[in-house]
């Protein structure tokens, strides 16, 4: 891990959500003030889905220049397009069309019906490519030498088996080390057909936030803070190249030390 991660403790879920969206509208913010662009990597979930329900009744949420902001995931459900699962019909419903965006700036990973149609790997390749496309107008040392945008905030919710995105304990995707986007068949949460941004990616991200609330993520957070190792805790493999911030309410940090803990609202 680059550095040592920051820690902020919430209330509770909501408090955490409000928090997280005024926290990433100041960062798009300052990200569009320094490039006149920002990246940032969307998480579902019942975490993700919360935040963008914050940030959508934001009245602040119109001091970022959307039409600048680029969109894009950190994992996806191969579902049909629109299917209520897919954490891009989520993101949909929840923030992204209520948002002034550009259509070509929303990077949606491929669907089950789309142009690969049932075949997630080579969908993988095609979103691979996306970023790649992305990633040209920008210099190799911003990116550390992968191939993928300079991602200002990369965001990721935290499951109770310490997954991130799609990468699973033990499964193929977490042992990958070059490839930026990869299929991941077989996954022990439904459904087991999903894409997943792979560890070399994430780690481009200039700030790396993942958000986790509920008692029963509370052990998942202490072994992933614990100093795990990637392949068996995959929440301890996702950090950012600056900063690695972890979003908590009170029960998901119920098993940190008394040290960690900082309280950032009542």
């Amino acid at each position: 891990m680059t550095a040592t991660p920051a820690v902020r403790i919430h209330a509770d879920a909501t408090l955490l959500a409000r928090a997280a969206a005024a926290r990433l509208i100041t960062r798009l913010v300052d990200a569009q003030a320094a490039r006149g662009v920002a990246h940032i990597v969307l998480t579902g979930g019942r975490n993700g889905n919360a935040l963008m329900r914050e940030l959508a009744a934001s009245p602040a949420r119109d001091a970022v220049d959307w039409a600048h902001v680029h969109v894009w995931w950190g994992d996806e459900r191969f579902l049909p397009s629109g299917d209520p699962e897919r954490n891009e019909t989520q993101a949909r419903a929840e923030l992204l069309d209520k948002l002034p965006l550009a259509p070509g700036f929303v990077h949606p990973m491929p669907a089950s019906d789309g142009p690969d149609g049932g075949d997630p790997e080579a969908a993988a390749v095609r979103y691979a490519a996306e970023l790649a496309v992305a990633a040209r107008a920008e210099t190799a040392g911003e990116r550390g030498g992968v191939d993928v945008p300079s991602f200002d905030i990369a965001m990721f919710g935290v499951g109770p088996d310490t997954h991130v995105a799609s990468l699973f304990p033990e499964l193929p995707a977490v042992l990958e080390i070059e490839r930026t986007v990869v299929a991941v068949r077989g996954a022990p949460k439904p459904p087991p057909t999903r894409i997943t941004l792979t560890f070399p990616a994430i780690r481009t991200a200039k700030d790396v936030w993942l958000l986790a609330a509920g008692e029963d993520k509370a052990a998942a957070v202490r072994i992933a803070l614990a100093g795990g190792g990637d392949k068996q805790v995959p929440a301890a493999g996702a950090y950012g190249r600056r900063n690695t911030l972890w979003l908590l309410d009170r029960s998901a940090a119920a098993q940190l030390p008394p040290g960690l803990n900082r309280i950032a609202s009542p």
